[in-house]
């Protein structure tokens, strides 16, 4: 049965942060909402985590998970991003957009597309994950928290505690998170290509769909 930690959105309690970075270095896996939907995440090097996510997802192999980071210069380390890239990273960052990136060699490859060898990026804008990240000292591998069947996210942590308590180690509570997930854009090609609409407006850098 998962804990819940009961955090304030805009300054989250040191303490309850701190054992929730524990946590994730102990290999939990959290639930935790950001600014886009909730998301389940825990520590990066963890490959078993990946497995309990996908069963949870109801995902396979090919499932693209996504990176959060604290900021671009992380996101640096762990994709290659050229200039044109890096000028739309810092147009919509921090913010509810997810980028497809290719990976360097710092990230496991286990964590990366079989065949593209990409995976989603992104700096979330939400005070309680900003103070998570900076609490870990490191990126989290999350991907958003949607069940089988359903086509929208989870977005409140008594709902999530209901139906998926079991398969989780901690539930973070806070206010309820926005009801969609995050705008992907690919950023793989010659030209950056709108994936999926969500929180995010594409508009903002010049997509549409």
């Amino acid at each position: 049965m998962a804990r819940i930690f009961t955090l304030h959105p805009q300054h989250p309690q040191p303490r309850l942060l701190r054992q929730a970075a524990e946590m994730m270095r102990d290999g939990a896996l959290v639930a935790f909402p950001t600014d886009s939907a909730y998301a389940l995440g825990g520590h990066l090097g963890d490959a078993a985590l990946l497995e309990r996510i996908r069963q949870i997802r109801g995902v396979d192999q090919k499932h693209l998970f996504t990176l959060m980071c604290r900021d671009l210069s992380e996101i640096a380390t762990y994709a290659r991003v050229d200039n044109a890239c890096y000028r739309m990273l810092k147009n919509a960052t921090p913010g509810p957009f997810t980028f497809i990136l290719e990976g360097t060699r710092e990230l496991p490859r286990r964590v990366l597309h079989p065949k593209r060898k990409t995976l989603g990026l992104r700096v979330p804008a939400h005070p309680l994950v900003t103070a998570l990240l900076g609490e870990l000292g490191e990126p989290v591998l999350t991907s958003t928290l949607m069940v089988p069947g359903e086509e929208a996210p989870l977005t409140d942590a008594q709902e999530i505690a209901e139906r998926i308590s079991k398969r989780v180690d901690l539930i973070i509570e806070t206010e309820p998170s926005p009801p969609q997930a995050t705008t992907v854009i690919d950023l793989t090609g010659d030209v950056p290509v709108l994936v999926r609409r969500g929180c995010g407006d594409a508009a903002l850098l010049g997509l549409e769909d």
